[in-house]
């Protein structure tokens, strides 16, 4: 295999912002809906939720701009964290990274898309069993999900110009089609169904689904609304793997702040505009009891009659499969940083002759296939979430460190609303990560287990390199 040393920069602010806004929206916002109304209960709740994901995530993307004007380069977080703190915060954030954070997710969005393949092609129902291996049963679901990460594999192994075409277009495609589903939406809106929901606003409780609700004690309410944001944070997240490729951007320095800014932006209102169509055109128990949570089909049958099915099984392939390629196609890029860092195996730090990280590429095609073979769709979700807001935290207070570190520094954009809204940011994830520590600990310790398990991982690698750990973490530790 021919090698190329350098990265190619392909991508224009057109292109690095259909990356932010395809690679947020997967399936989460036909689906997570369900579950945030099960915990909260309410209209005014539902989207209370949306809205401070969406703050948090346009609030952290603001953030990251002056970091990526900072260190516009390949692997993104990996090297703001390795910048602001020490190479052993990075790697242990590499390390989340590479066996939960990008490889679950890219997981979870395969098994999406194959699950509502099986509404048009029922061959791939989850349901069945294709291949039993006695101590492990593999659906045709998990199988076609498997087949969909090979090929956006392949496809971007043939250099950044594959990849962003996949990526322009179907972003594009599924733009356009929540678009429609919200316009369609709003004109079938039901005013007796409105009237309803929107009666009791602010009431918060547990709806069961058989139409029941419980109340929450004064501090239950705290747990109920960080347990509904693990939805909402997954459907939102991914959204910094544009600062991963940051070496195939034209102009990064203005180009990856800008793309972080609009993407996000555009995600946030479509999001919340797709959550007032649902309270418009169905009940709040119809929302919280839609069959296995895919709330995007209950209200497009509503809206769109018998062939809502198949229009929203169409467009989550269509969003999950462009989903998919944009966080497979940068990931590859932070086990690119962390090899040429000697933290990685060491032939993940070359380039083919295409300019991509081919054997990065394909190692995480192996573990997010293996993460296929795993488990439920929502057991993934929640672990995720977890870890990755711990990292943003770190990430964000890293801004506040390198101006202190580094006053003269050029910065060509700075953080907007700084100190206040970076402070806040840190403060709501803060909350968030211990309220779901207390509340739904079953996936949230498994995802802090698994990061922290990089610290001896980071050791070991030092000792068969006979190398010797930084002099920083050393005085740290000490």
């Amino acid at each position: 295999m021919s090698e190329n040393t350098s990265f190619k920069p392909s991508l224009r602010l057109m292109d690095a912002t259909m990356l932010v806004a395809g690679s947020m929206i997967g399936s989460g916002i036909f689906i997570v809906s369900a579950d945030i109304s099960r915990n909260v209960g309410s209209a005014g709740w539902l989207l209370v939720v949306w809205l401070i994901t969406g703050f948090m995530t346009l609030t952290a993307a603001l953030s990251y701009g002056e970091l990526s004007a900072m260190f516009p380069r390949a692997g993104g977080q990996y090297v703001y964290l390795k910048e602001a703190y020490n190479p052993l915060i990075s790697f242990m954030y590499g390390w989340s990274f590479f066996t939960v954070i990008q490889t679950a997710t890219i997981a979870a969005v395969g098994v999406a898309f194959a699950k509502f393949t099986a509404y048009l092609f029922p061959v791939f129902s989850e349901n069945d069993v294709a291949l039993d291996l006695g101590f492990l049963q593999i659906s045709p679901a998990q199988l076609l999900s498997i087949l969909v990460i090979v090929f956006l594999t392949y496809i971007n192994t043939r250099g950044i110009n594959s990849g962003k075409i996949i990526q322009t277009v179907f972003t594009m495609t599924k733009l356009l089609s929540l678009l429609g589903l919200i316009v369609f939406g709003l004109w079938a809106l039901k005013g007796d169904v409105w009237r309803a929901n929107w009666t009791n606003t602010w009431d918060i409780h547990k709806l069961n689904p058989d139409g029941s609700i419980a109340e929450y004690t004064s501090i239950a309410i705290f747990g109920a609304i960080a347990a509904s944001m693990v939805g909402s944070i997954f459907s939102s997240d991914s959204w910094n793997n544009v600062t991963f490729i940051a070496g195939e951007i034209k102009n990064p320095k203005r180009n990856i702040g800008l793309s972080l800014a609009l993407g996000t932006l555009i995600v946030t209102v479509i999001y919340i505009a797709t959550n007032v169509v649902y309270t418009g055109v169905l009940s709040m128990h119809e929302i919280a009891s839609s069959e296995r949570d895919r709330v995007a089909v209950t209200a497009s049958q509503v809206i769109f009659g018998q062939a809502g099915t198949m229009i929203i099984a169409v467009m989550i392939m269509i969003s999950t499969f462009g989903c998919d390629n944009g966080i497979i196609m940068s990931g590859a890029r932070v086990y690119y940083s962390m090899a040429r860092d000697g933290l990685f195996i060491r032939k993940v730090g070359t380039l083919n002759k295409n300019s991509v990280p081919e054997i990065g590429l394909w190692i995480q095609c192996v573990i997010a296939s293996l993460w296929c073979l795993s488990g439920r769709y929502g057991d993934l979700l929640d672990m995720i979430s977890f870890v990755v807001v711990v990292f943003y935290m770190l990430t964000i207070l890293g801004i506040f460190i390198l101006r202190k570190k580094r006053p003269d520094a050029e910065r060509p954009y700075k953080a907007f609303g700084y100190p206040v809204l970076p402070i806040l940011y840190i403060l709501m994830g803060l909350t968030f990560c211990i309220l779901l520590i207390i509340y739904k600990p079953q996936y949230t310790w498994p995802g802090l287990i698994i990061t922290l398990s990089g610290i001896p991982v980071y050791y070991l690698i030092l000792w068969l390199e006979g190398k010797k750990p930084d002099p920083v973490i050393l005085a740290e530790e000490a």
